[in-house]
Protein backbone atom coordinates (compact mmCIF):
# COMPACT_ATOMS: atom_id res chain seq x y z
CA UNK A 1 0.00 0.00 0.00
CA UNK A 2 1.48 3.41 -1.00
CA UNK A 3 1.79 5.64 2.20
CA UNK A 4 -0.18 8.84 2.44
CA UNK A 5 1.86 12.33 2.51
CA UNK A 6 1.73 13.56 6.09
CA UNK A 7 0.05 16.78 5.79
CA UNK A 8 -3.06 14.36 3.98
CA UNK A 9 -3.30 12.07 7.36
CA UNK A 10 -3.81 14.98 9.55
CA UNK A 11 -7.23 16.00 9.65
CA UNK A 12 -7.83 19.59 8.58
CA UNK A 13 -8.84 21.23 11.49
CA UNK A 14 -6.16 20.08 13.42
CA UNK A 15 -3.99 21.89 10.10
CA UNK A 16 -5.95 25.04 11.20
CA UNK A 17 -4.68 24.85 14.49
CA UNK A 18 -1.29 24.62 13.91
CA UNK A 19 -0.80 26.86 11.28
CA UNK A 20 -2.36 29.91 13.28
CA UNK A 21 -0.29 29.91 16.01
CA UNK A 22 3.00 30.17 13.24
CA UNK A 23 1.30 32.85 11.12
CA UNK A 24 0.92 34.89 14.69
CA UNK A 25 3.77 34.31 15.53
CA UNK A 26 5.42 35.19 12.80
CA UNK A 27 3.09 38.39 12.73
CA UNK A 28 4.76 39.20 15.91
CA UNK A 29 8.15 38.62 15.24
CA UNK A 30 8.07 40.88 12.58
CA UNK A 31 6.53 43.75 14.53
CA UNK A 32 9.02 43.33 16.94
CA UNK A 33 11.83 44.17 14.52
CA UNK A 34 9.87 46.88 13.54
CA UNK A 35 9.87 48.18 16.51
CA UNK A 36 13.54 47.87 16.86
CA UNK A 37 14.06 49.64 14.20
CA UNK A 38 16.19 52.62 14.83
CA UNK A 39 14.94 55.91 13.62
CA UNK A 40 17.94 57.70 13.20
CA UNK A 41 19.27 54.81 11.41
CA UNK A 42 21.30 56.97 8.09
CA UNK A 43 20.93 59.94 9.72
CA UNK A 44 23.51 62.49 10.95
CA UNK A 45 22.52 61.39 14.29
CA UNK A 46 20.86 65.21 15.43
CA UNK A 47 17.41 64.14 15.66
CA UNK A 48 19.24 61.69 19.08
CA UNK A 49 20.59 65.00 20.62
CA UNK A 50 18.64 67.14 23.43
CA UNK A 51 16.89 70.20 21.85
CA UNK A 52 19.08 72.55 23.16
CA UNK A 53 22.00 71.07 21.09
CA UNK A 54 20.00 70.55 18.08
CA UNK A 55 19.49 74.26 17.86
CA UNK A 56 22.86 74.97 18.59
CA UNK A 57 24.20 72.48 15.47
CA UNK A 58 21.69 74.30 13.35
CA UNK A 59 22.76 78.11 14.13
CA UNK A 60 26.99 76.80 13.97
CA UNK A 61 25.99 75.40 10.44
CA UNK A 62 23.91 78.49 9.47
CA UNK A 63 26.91 80.60 10.70
CA UNK A 64 29.56 78.75 8.78
CA UNK A 65 27.53 78.69 5.26
CA UNK A 66 28.16 80.75 2.37
CA UNK A 67 25.42 81.18 0.90
CA UNK A 68 21.44 80.32 1.04
CA UNK A 69 17.77 80.96 -0.68
CA UNK A 70 15.35 82.64 1.83
CA UNK A 71 12.01 81.92 0.73
CA UNK A 72 8.77 82.39 2.23
CA UNK A 73 6.38 85.26 4.26
CA UNK A 74 6.96 87.81 7.33
CA UNK A 75 4.40 89.16 9.19
CA UNK A 76 5.27 92.29 11.05
CA UNK A 77 3.42 95.29 12.28
CA UNK A 78 4.78 97.26 9.06
CA UNK A 79 2.75 94.73 6.78
CA UNK A 80 3.20 91.38 5.00
CA UNK A 81 6.50 90.76 3.40
CA UNK A 82 6.83 87.70 0.75
CA UNK A 83 10.76 87.15 0.01
CA UNK A 84 12.62 85.21 -2.26
CA UNK A 85 16.40 86.16 -1.87
CA UNK A 86 19.48 84.30 -2.42
CA UNK A 87 22.26 85.35 -0.39
CA UNK A 88 25.85 85.29 0.39
CA UNK A 89 28.31 87.26 2.41
CA UNK A 90 29.37 89.77 -0.59
CA UNK A 91 25.60 90.39 -1.84
CA UNK A 92 22.11 88.95 -2.84
CA UNK A 93 19.50 89.11 -5.38
CA UNK A 94 15.96 88.43 -5.42
CA UNK A 95 12.44 89.72 -5.14
CA UNK A 96 10.59 91.18 -2.17
CA UNK A 97 6.65 91.98 -2.69
CA UNK A 98 4.38 94.11 -0.81
CA UNK A 99 0.65 94.55 -0.24
CA UNK A 100 1.36 97.40 -2.43
CA UNK A 101 4.51 96.78 -4.91
CA UNK A 102 6.93 94.45 -5.74
CA UNK A 103 10.83 95.13 -6.64
CA UNK A 104 13.81 93.29 -7.18
CA UNK A 105 17.02 94.23 -5.15
CA UNK A 106 20.61 93.59 -6.19
CA UNK A 107 23.63 93.79 -3.87
CA UNK A 108 27.33 93.96 -4.65
CA UNK A 109 29.09 94.77 -1.79
CA UNK A 110 28.02 97.88 -0.65
CA UNK A 111 26.56 98.77 -3.85
CA UNK A 112 22.59 98.30 -3.59
CA UNK A 113 20.24 98.57 -6.91
CA UNK A 114 16.77 98.78 -7.10
CA UNK A 115 14.61 98.03 -9.69
CA UNK A 116 10.28 98.26 -10.30
CA UNK A 117 7.77 99.01 -12.49
CA UNK A 118 6.66 102.36 -13.32
CA UNK A 119 3.12 101.82 -11.34
CA UNK A 120 5.48 101.41 -7.84
CA UNK A 121 7.64 104.46 -8.66
CA UNK A 122 4.98 106.82 -9.18
CA UNK A 123 2.38 105.39 -6.08
CA UNK A 124 2.75 107.93 -3.41
CA UNK A 125 1.97 107.12 0.03
CA UNK A 126 2.33 110.30 1.58
CA UNK A 127 -1.70 111.41 2.77
CA UNK A 128 -2.07 107.93 4.26
CA UNK A 129 -4.37 106.26 1.63
CA UNK A 130 -4.94 103.58 4.25
CA UNK A 131 -6.03 105.88 6.73
CA UNK A 132 -9.57 106.69 8.19
CA UNK A 133 -9.12 110.26 7.75
CA UNK A 134 -7.07 111.27 10.74
CA UNK A 135 -8.73 114.65 11.24
CA UNK A 136 -12.24 112.82 12.09
CA UNK A 137 -13.94 113.83 8.84
CA UNK A 138 -13.80 109.72 8.42
CA UNK A 139 -13.21 110.27 4.76
CA UNK A 140 -11.36 107.32 2.84
CA UNK A 141 -7.53 107.95 0.77
CA UNK A 142 -6.48 111.17 0.36
CA UNK A 143 -3.61 110.09 -1.81
CA UNK A 144 -3.76 112.04 -5.28
CA UNK A 145 -2.85 110.60 -8.79
CA UNK A 146 0.32 111.05 -9.86
CA UNK A 147 1.02 114.27 -11.64
CA UNK A 148 1.87 114.52 -15.58
CA UNK A 149 5.27 115.15 -14.50
CA UNK A 150 5.57 112.37 -11.96
CA UNK A 151 4.06 109.93 -14.57
CA UNK A 152 7.19 111.17 -16.94
CA UNK A 153 9.18 110.66 -14.74
CA UNK A 154 7.90 107.05 -13.64
CA UNK A 155 7.88 105.90 -17.17
CA UNK A 156 11.58 106.81 -17.30
CA UNK A 157 12.39 104.55 -14.42
CA UNK A 158 10.24 101.51 -15.67
CA UNK A 159 12.56 98.38 -14.92
CA UNK A 160 15.63 100.12 -15.09
CA UNK A 161 18.15 99.60 -12.22
CA UNK A 162 18.20 102.46 -9.87
CA UNK A 163 21.16 102.57 -7.37
CA UNK A 164 20.33 103.44 -3.82
CA UNK A 165 22.96 106.17 -2.45
CA UNK A 166 24.42 104.98 0.78
CA UNK A 167 23.12 108.44 2.33
CA UNK A 168 19.35 107.75 1.18
CA UNK A 169 16.97 106.90 4.19
CA UNK A 170 16.07 103.64 2.31
CA UNK A 171 19.46 102.15 1.91
CA UNK A 172 19.61 100.81 5.19
CA UNK A 173 16.02 99.10 5.14
CA UNK A 174 16.51 97.95 1.72
CA UNK A 175 19.95 96.72 2.39
CA UNK A 176 18.46 94.28 5.36
CA UNK A 177 16.87 92.06 2.80
CA UNK A 178 20.26 91.40 1.38
CA UNK A 179 21.98 91.01 4.56
CA UNK A 180 22.31 87.40 5.18
CA UNK A 181 23.84 87.08 8.78
CA UNK A 182 21.05 90.10 9.69
CA UNK A 183 18.28 88.09 7.72
CA UNK A 184 19.67 84.48 9.28
CA UNK A 185 20.18 85.57 12.91
CA UNK A 186 17.15 87.88 12.88
CA UNK A 187 15.06 84.58 11.61
CA UNK A 188 15.85 81.40 13.13
CA UNK A 189 16.21 82.40 16.64
CA UNK A 190 13.74 80.33 19.04
CA UNK A 191 12.58 81.88 22.37
CA UNK A 192 11.57 80.35 25.32
CA UNK A 193 12.40 76.99 26.58
CA UNK A 194 13.33 74.92 23.64
CA UNK A 195 11.75 71.43 23.32
CA UNK A 196 12.56 68.80 20.55
CA UNK A 197 9.43 68.45 18.17
CA UNK A 198 8.21 65.67 15.63
CA UNK A 199 9.93 64.52 12.68
CA UNK A 200 9.38 65.77 9.42
CA UNK A 201 10.21 66.40 5.85
CA UNK A 202 11.27 69.61 4.08
CA UNK A 203 12.39 69.54 0.27
CA UNK A 204 12.39 65.39 0.53
CA UNK A 205 14.70 66.02 3.52
CA UNK A 206 14.17 64.41 6.91
CA UNK A 207 14.22 66.44 9.44
CA UNK A 208 13.86 67.37 13.20
CA UNK A 209 11.79 70.26 14.71
CA UNK A 210 12.91 72.10 18.09
CA UNK A 211 10.16 74.91 18.96
CA UNK A 212 10.49 77.17 21.60
CA UNK A 213 7.91 76.35 24.22
CA UNK A 214 5.35 73.34 23.92
CA UNK A 215 3.18 75.26 21.44
CA UNK A 216 5.96 77.01 19.11
CA UNK A 217 4.99 80.32 20.47
CA UNK A 218 8.73 80.84 20.08
CA UNK A 219 8.93 79.49 17.08
CA UNK A 220 9.86 76.31 14.82
CA UNK A 221 12.44 75.27 13.79
CA UNK A 222 12.96 72.17 10.81
CA UNK A 223 16.56 71.04 11.44
CA UNK A 224 17.91 68.65 8.42
CA UNK A 225 18.67 64.93 10.10
CA UNK A 226 20.49 64.40 6.71
CA UNK A 227 23.86 65.76 5.59
CA UNK A 228 24.64 69.51 7.49
CA UNK A 229 22.30 69.67 9.86
CA UNK A 230 21.37 72.97 8.22
CA UNK A 231 17.79 74.87 9.42
CA UNK A 232 15.91 73.97 6.39
CA UNK A 233 12.11 75.90 7.28
CA UNK A 234 11.29 78.65 10.16
CA UNK A 235 7.95 78.94 11.06
CA UNK A 236 7.71 82.25 13.65
CA UNK A 237 5.16 82.02 16.74
CA UNK A 238 2.06 83.51 16.48
CA UNK A 239 1.47 82.59 12.90
CA UNK A 240 4.17 85.79 11.72
CA UNK A 241 5.16 84.20 8.72
CA UNK A 242 7.29 80.53 7.40
CA UNK A 243 10.86 80.89 5.63
CA UNK A 244 12.31 77.88 4.02
CA UNK A 245 15.90 77.75 3.68
CA UNK A 246 17.34 75.66 0.69
CA UNK A 247 20.67 75.53 -1.66
CA UNK A 248 22.84 76.11 1.41
CA UNK A 249 26.48 76.52 0.06
CA UNK A 250 24.96 77.03 -3.53
CA UNK A 251 27.03 79.77 -4.99
CA UNK A 252 25.57 82.37 -7.77
CA UNK A 253 26.76 84.72 -9.71
CA UNK A 254 26.42 88.63 -8.97
CA UNK A 255 26.70 90.73 -12.05
CA UNK A 256 26.47 94.58 -11.86
CA UNK A 257 23.66 95.57 -14.27
CA UNK A 258 25.36 96.93 -17.55
CA UNK A 259 25.05 101.16 -17.59
CA UNK A 260 22.14 101.22 -19.83
CA UNK A 261 19.96 99.76 -17.76
CA UNK A 262 21.07 101.85 -14.80
CA UNK A 263 19.92 104.88 -13.44
CA UNK A 264 21.98 107.25 -10.48
CA UNK A 265 20.71 110.02 -8.57
CA UNK A 266 23.52 110.89 -6.95
CA UNK A 267 22.80 111.38 -2.70
CA UNK A 268 19.09 110.82 -2.79
CA UNK A 269 16.35 108.60 -4.79
CA UNK A 270 13.81 110.22 -6.09
CA UNK A 271 10.81 111.45 -3.93
CA UNK A 272 8.16 109.74 -5.83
Amino acid sequence: MTALPIAARIPAARIRRLVLPLALCAGLATGLTACAEDPDEGTNGVGKLDPGAIEQKAQTAADAAKAVRLAGTLVSKGGTFKLNMRLKDDGASGSVVTKNSTFELLRIGDALYMKADAAFWAHDDEGGGDSGGGDGSGGGSSTASPSEADSEAADKLDDKYVKVPQDDPSYKQLRGFTDMDLLLDGLIGLHGEVVKGDRDKIGGIRTVKVKGGEDGEGGTLDVALEGTPFPLQFARGGGAGVVVLSDWNKDFPLEAPAPGETLDYGKQLPRT
